[in-house]
């Protein structure tokens, strides 16, 4: 593991508080893997699992606060 973070957000259908979990991995290939998990009040919890380049990785490592959760979309 090479860095976490937890962003907050408000669940679109029942405006409940939830929060993502984005957590980005080196694999043995020296690849990067990033893991998005989301916390909702809704049964329709989402995780994803996305290969990133170098590029992508050093991208998301270096996103300002505002930007967070970029890779959702």
């Amino acid at each position: 593991m090479i860095h976490s973070r937890i962003i907050p957000f408000l669940d679109v259908q029942s405006l409940a508080p939830g929060r993502a979990i984005e957590v980005l991995f080196r694999d043995v290939d020296n690849s990067f893997i990033l893991y998005l998990s989301d916390d909702t009040a809704s049964s329709e919890a989402q995780e994803r699992i996305i290969r990133l380049e170098t590029r992508e990785a050093l991208i998301w490592l270096n996103e300002a606060p505002q930007d967070e959760g970029s890779f959702w979309n």
